[in-house]
């Protein structure tokens, strides 16, 4: 009897070896894990109908993690093949959950329904991803371009998956923080969705370029910043950022006791109340800093690989549209880095427009929509 036990526990620990169980096996990127009705808030007004999903995605380091996106459909029946998707990168909301667009809607909401309400008029169903830490646990590493790349794919992976009226051919969309992610997922768009999507390119604005240069002056005495209310919030959401991609930087020694606080603030906070708040309590950034950030080594190396827009290895067009009087980001910035793309060859087109950062979202429409026509016809 004993003999024939070990010969069972034997043949167990081979067929263990052979064929590892799945029964505890990560959920594949894209995998939904709910589903669940939109709260009117979050709901664009030209939506049909709309959902918030629960799916699985990637944060730092490749790690696996649950994120959430929202998904607005348009009116009307799905023609043959379904609803053509448009991917909403949106512009930043603040880094606590209750500031997740798809739970309190966005920040400028005039201009985004009606931006989003006019792709939904002209037959697009739109996936707005949350990116990781935004609504769901887990802290959101803003502006890591790469993380915010898989996020938005991984929705349209998830969205896809539980809608057969969605088409698996797709474009991304963003506005600011959200344009900037559109152009990390141009970039890997091809590579993280496979062949089971459809990627046809993508329309940013307002796009962030060339952060790692603003940053890198950053420290003690820096003399007050004369450009958005919300820049000294931005700084502050980067700084975290940063903690959270790099924890061994050790961002808090960099702060004095005053930059700790308002940068634990800021890991719960809103753009909106908590740029009022910074404002209302004339925050000098100067005096956030105990010593340079330039201290850190390598420091223009870490900031590129994490928020470096990439200057090649875009495969299919890419708009690109900023307003001349945008103090959100720095234009001639902006304006530089689509002239990198255009003498690197890339399949780059920019509009410019009389506008400030917000007012050139929905200016664009008139080239962007015929832009993104083109790209699903």
């Amino acid at each position: 009897m004993r003999k024939l036990c070990l010969a069972a526990a034997v043949t167990a620990c081979a067929t263990a070896l052979l064929y590892p169980s799945t029964a505890n096996a990560e959920p594949a990127a894209g995998t939904v894990e709910s589903v669940a009705p939109l709260a009117a808030i979050a709901t664009p007004p030209g939506a049909a109908d709309a959902a918030r999903l629960l799916y699985r995605s990637t944060t730092v380091g490749d790690a696996p993690t649950t994120a959430s996106a929202a998904v607005y459909f348009p009116a009307g029946t799905p023609p043959e093949g379904g609803w053509p998707v448009i991917a909403w990168a949106h512009g930043t909301v603040g880094l606590g959950d209750d500031c997740a667009y798809s739970i309190a809607g966005p920040g400028a909401r005039e201009r985004d329904w009606a931006y989003l309400g006019t792709w939904l008029q002209q037959g697009y169903a739109v996936v707005a991803a949350d990116y990781a830490g935004l609504g769901t646990p887990g802290e959101h590493p803003y502006l890591n371009g790469t993380v915010e790349a898989h996020n938005v794919v991984d929705a349209v992976k998830a969205a896809t998956r539980q809608y057969p009226s969605l088409a698996k051919k797709w474009v991304v969309v963003g506005q600011s923080q959200g344009g900037g992610a559109a152009v990390f997922t141009a970039r890997y768009a091809t590579e993280f969705g496979g062949p089971e999507l459809d990627y046809r390119g993508a329309v940013g604005t307002g796009v962030p370029a060339y952060i790692e240069d603003i940053l890198l002056p950053l420290g003690p005495g820096i003399p007050p910043m004369e450009l958005s209310p919300h820049t000294t919030a931005y700084v502050l959401y980067i700084l975290n950022g940063l903690r959270t991609t790099y924890p061994e930087l050790d961002i808090d020694s960099y702060l004095t006791d005053a930059g700790r606080e308002w940068l634990s603030r800021a890991r719960a906070a809103c753009i909106n109340p908590f740029g009022e708040e910074l404002a209302a309590a004339d925050v000098v950034l100067g005096n956030l800093f105990a010593r340079p950030l330039a201290q850190i080594p390598d420091l223009r190396g870490v900031l590129t690989r994490t928020m470096g827009l990439p200057q090649s290895g875009y495969d299919r067009p890419l708009f690109l549209g900023q307003g001349l009087r945008d103090t959100d980001v720095i234009t001639p910035a902006t304006l530089a880095f689509a002239a990198t793309l255009q003498a690197g060859g890339q399949p780059i087109t920019l509009h410019t427009y009389q506008q400030d950062h917000s007012g050139a979202v929905n200016a664009s429409l008139p080239d962007s929509l015929p832009f993104v026509r083109n790209l699903f016809s």
